[in-house]
């Protein structure tokens, strides 16, 4: 089972105690009316714990979703739990939350309200094309997709590669004077998990893995990619 992550910087200079002290008591709830169906709708953080210097919580979230009855639509509240950390690495504060794009970005959003009043607080990462790079050619035999954005190619917008050993071929160098790496799908030489990473924190496994391990290849091998250049 695929199972995705994306990876946030808190802007804000924060320690973990305060973090938790605000999140502690958050709680929203909404009346969802809709012809005889009503229902109220909770979004909350629930269980937190500092543990081993992490911070982690489970975000819930109610919704209404339509399922076919007997040839109608019928409104059913539905529940949906993700799981997020906050970690600090090298005096960054890092939100990881275990889940798709779309939904992890709402769920960064309302953190950052819940946090600091606004939602620029909570903000997505980058991790430049030079140490995308960096990370495939450390490990070329373990690339098997690369994508190139920004091609300066007219009428080209993206430009890929497929394959094994991508660092030794032609089109390998011929495409990084044309465009800029933001995808790739790699095997890790130290966990062993494929994985692919987007230039925006996007990470997702595609080996069955257990979520803690999972955390600790994101943390061993994604933050040191954030922010400055490797050298």
């Amino acid at each position: 089972m695929v199972l995705a992550a994306k990876v946030f910087e808190v802007r804000e200079r924060v320690g973990l105690e305060v973090l938790a002290a605000k999140l502690k008591d958050f709680k929203r709830e909404e009346t969802y009316t809709e012809g005889n169906f009503r229902c109220s709708l909770i979004t909350e953080v629930r269980d937190l714990r500092i543990k081993a210097g992490d911070l982690e919580g489970v975000f819930s979230q109610d919704r209404v979703v339509h399922i076919p009855h007997r040839g109608e639509l019928m409104a059913v509240p539905k529940t949906s739990e993700t799981s997020f950390f906050f970690q600090n690495y090298k005096g960054t504060t890092f939100l990881t939350i275990f889940q798709k794009k779309w939904q992890a970005n709402n769920i960064a959003n309302l953190l950052s309200e819940a946090l600091f009043i606004t939602s620029g607080s909570v903000t997505e990462v980058r991790i430049s094309s030079e140490n995308l790079k960096y990370y495939h050619e450390q490990n070329p035999e373990g690339t098997k997709v690369i994508f190139f954005s920004d091609v300066d190619i007219p009428n080209v917008k993206k430009l890929s590669l497929y394959g094994t050993s991508l660092a030794n071929t032609t089109l390998y160098t011929d495409f990084l004077t044309h465009g800029k790496i933001w995808y790739i799908v790699v095997t890790s030489k130290r966990h062993g998990h494929v994985v692919g990473i987007t230039s925006n924190g996007i990470i997702v496994v595609f080996n069955q893995v257990a979520q803690v391990d999972f955390l600790a290849y994101i943390t061993d091998e994604i933050f040191p990619l954030i922010g400055e250049l490797i050298k």
